[in-house]
């Protein structure tokens, strides 16, 4: 399809923002429809200047329509405009006591009141100085017209060069009305956003509340749920390897007249058994091993650092106990990074420090891993930091990783105790 040229694009343009097109009378049509929501208002802001002694009443008046004027207002907004502006949620319905003292508390009732007795008067004006434009430059614009019904004795030297003017003005008049109505209803839009919706920096918060429980939701029944398949292979799975084991060592034991072929056989299964439930150990504690769950970290990262093949140094200092979950994150991070310490630093010692302290962002716990190796870990190169990072990030948690070569490392987690 051929681009269209910078003349065909300024017709277009100028054809879509005419006096006579849709743009100019939708926007001409939500200005003046501003006029009647405002009726209220304006009638009873001009009856408080003429008797300022009896302003309470009216003004009492418009607080009591202000529900319906609201709705009023954001009918005219979708209506006219195609902009939704949300309602503000209510805990309880009008009539009730309740409902009546969370209105006046809220400072939204506050914000829609000041759109009703101030921006709304004022649209309704701008409404009015539209159709008068509309009006007048009509008129103008149609001054030869008007020509014809004048009496012959009215016209006065130069009149051609007066009506001239008149006309050129009409033109420029009709020109500006839609620009006119345009700006009055951005403006209109804008306050209405600001002051009839909800306040966008309260619904944020709310959001980011909402979300952060939700997640902390999700987290916790991923964690029960590992809980669940930990049981369950350690109850079941396990169970039967294990007798699967013992039959075996019982048959090489009481059947010493068996071919060597079938000795090799029940040899070599009865090993690949004992390495199932050795793998299958493996894979229970890095799930959530009940040692974590009943005495807490320090005794499943003491059974963790007695399994690694170099001398490790742990420390673990709290005052007390974070949630499960922040646990079961700070269990694998120490697992997976002395995993990764045993497969890729060549180390000859490590140390693990966990703290609990109060810092910027609240109580938060810290785990320090620190081992003597080649240094030079890079996330991006698939060495288990790029799992660390998002296990930790799951939680709100940052990561910092100091590697240079030829070490050594240190890996510093930060996980808040909120959780």
């Amino acid at each position: 399809m051929a681009t269209p040229g910078p003349l065909r694009r300024a017709y277009t343009w100028t054809a879509g923002h005419a006096p006579w097109s849709a743009w100019a009378w939708r926007h001409t049509a939500f200005t003046v429809a501003a006029i009647p929501p405002a009726l209220p208002a304006l009638l009873g802001l001009a009856y408080a200047a003429m008797a300022p002694g009896h302003s309470v009443v009216p003004l009492l008046l418009i607080l009591a329509l202000s529900p319906l004027l609201t709705l009023l207002q954001r009918s005219r907004f979708r209506a006219l405009l195609g902009l939704d502006v949300p309602a503000i949620v209510r805990q309880s319905p009008w009539p009730s006591p309740r409902g009546l003292v969370e209105r006046v508390r809220s400072e939204a009732t506050w914000r829609q009141y000041g759109y009703h007795l101030l921006v709304s008067p004022l649209a309704a004006v701008a409404g009015a100085l539209v159709v008068l434009a509309w009006a007048l430059g009509a008129a103008a614009a149609s001054a030869y017209g008007w020509f014809w019904i004048l009496p012959a004795q009215t016209r006065t030297p130069g009149w051609t060069a007066d009506y001239d003017l008149i006309t050129a003005g009409g033109i420029l008049l009709l020109l500006a009305a839609p620009w006119l109505a345009a700006l009055c209803t951005r403006l209109d839009a804008f306050a209405a956003a600001a002051l009839l919706g909800p306040n966008r920096a309260r619904e944020l918060e709310r959001r980011v509340e909402d979300l952060a429980e939700s997640r902390a939701g999700v987290l916790d029944a991923a964690d029960l749920e590992r809980r669940r398949i930990e049981r369950d292979l350690h109850d079941g799975a396990q169970q039967r390897l294990v007798s699967l084991a013992m039959n075996l060592g019982i048959a090489r034991a009481t059947l010493p007249d068996l071919p060597p072929e079938a000795k090799a056989v029940i040899d070599e299964a009865h090993r690949e058994a004992k390495e199932a439930i050795e793998e299958l150990n493996n894979l229970v504690r890095g799930l959530h091993p009940a040692v974590l769950e009943d005495r807490g970290l320090d005794a499943a990262l003491s059974g963790i650092a007695a399994r690694a093949p170099f001398p490790v140094e742990l420390t673990v200092d709290l005052a007390s106990r974070p949630g499960a979950t922040v646990e079961a994150v700070a269990y694998f991070v120490v697992s997976e990074t002395l995993a990764n310490v045993a497969k890729h630093a060549q180390a000859d010692h490590c140390s693990v420090r966990i703290t609990r302290a109060a810092g910027r962002r609240g109580d938060v716990l810290t785990v320090t891993v620190t081992d003597d190796g080649v240094g030079g870990a890079d996330p991006g190169r698939g060495t288990g930091l790029v799992g660390l990072r998002k296990r930790v990030g799951s939680v709100d948690g940052t990561i910092m990783i100091d590697s240079p070569l030829g070490g050594p490392t240190v890996i510093t987690v930060e996980l808040p105790c909120g959780l």
